[in-house]
């Protein structure tokens, strides 16, 4: 398993000073936002073109993208507002094969009118799985004509709130392009920490076969989100049922400043280093 890391972590004036940064740190392996190239996170427009010059920008590098985030609140209590999201994952999906990538990361979202990653009581209703469903359904279809994947992410805060709901999305969506980024961190509230084997273990056992991306940060006693190393997180078990789910892909860290980017990787790599 290799490390890479969210570009965004790397605050540069440009692309070109951005991605100069990634390679510096010796990571091949990110995940790209495009606002490192000064784009909105979902544009309105991007054309082939564009696209192409980042992917460029990658390849003189050796850089690799694994995934673009395509982030927007799937579950907004406003329709126009997830309408106007799923129009401009429209336009990232069809450039995913310009840039060099071929999947993208979701929100599934929250009633939170404000903060897509703020908890609302209204996540729990059915009205907002009925919605969440409309949504991913219209995601989905713009997944198959443009042949990427999207993933989506347990998240404690948004609708799918735990690895459960993420298996009955699946199960209830049955496509092939719908797939998961696995953060363990994001999978526990503060009272779940004493349970953590627990959790994680039914994670896998739900989720495991579907990872196509793996996150690493961390999470304090106090629910607190930190740099990887920096807190609690049972690294050793993730590792291994990341291991034994038959991952192979990057392990991308983020939530962090650039200063703790060298703690985290030699904390992760002193991890893997005994697998």
């Amino acid at each position: 398993m290799q490390l890479g890391i969210f570009t965004k972590i790397f605050v540069r004036p440009g692309l070109a000073q951005t991605l100069d940064a990634v390679a510096a740190s010796g990571l091949a392996y990110t995940q790209f936002n495009l606002s490192c190239a000064g784009l909105p996170n979902l544009p309105d427009i991007l054309d082939s073109a564009a696209a192409a010059a980042i992917r460029q920008e990658f390849t003189v590098r050796r850089l690799i993208m694994t995934a673009v985030s395509g982030t927007f609140n799937m579950i907004h209590p406003d329709p126009l507002k997830r309408q106007e999201g799923l129009q401009r994952l429209r336009v990232l999906a069809a450039a995913c094969q310009s840039l060099g990538t071929s999947i993208i990361t979701l929100c599934t979202g929250t009633r939170h009118p404000e903060n897509m990653w703020r908890w609302h009581p209204d996540n729990d209703t059915p009205a907002a799985w009925h919605d969440l469903r409309l949504a991913m359904q219209a995601a989905l279809e713009i997944a198959e004509i443009y042949h990427v994947t999207l993933v989506i992410e347990p998240e404690t805060a948004n609708v799918v709130n735990g690895a459960s709901r993420g298996r009955r999305l699946l199960d209830e969506m049955r496509s092939p392009q719908l797939k998961v980024v696995i953060d363990a961190a994001n999978l526990f509230h503060v009272a779940d920490l004493e349970r953590m084997a627990e959790v994680l273990d039914q994670a896998f056992e739900l989720l495991g076969q579907d990872v196509v991306l793996a996150h690493a940060k961390d999470i304090t006693q106090g629910g607190q989100v930190v740099a990887a190393g920096k807190g609690v997180l049972d690294y050793d078990r993730y590792l291994a049922l990341l291991d034994a789910a038959g991952y192979r892909g990057p392990l991308i860290l983020h939530s962090l400043d650039e200063s703790e980017v060298p703690g985290s990787l030699a904390f992760l790599g002193a991890k893997l280093a005994k697998k």
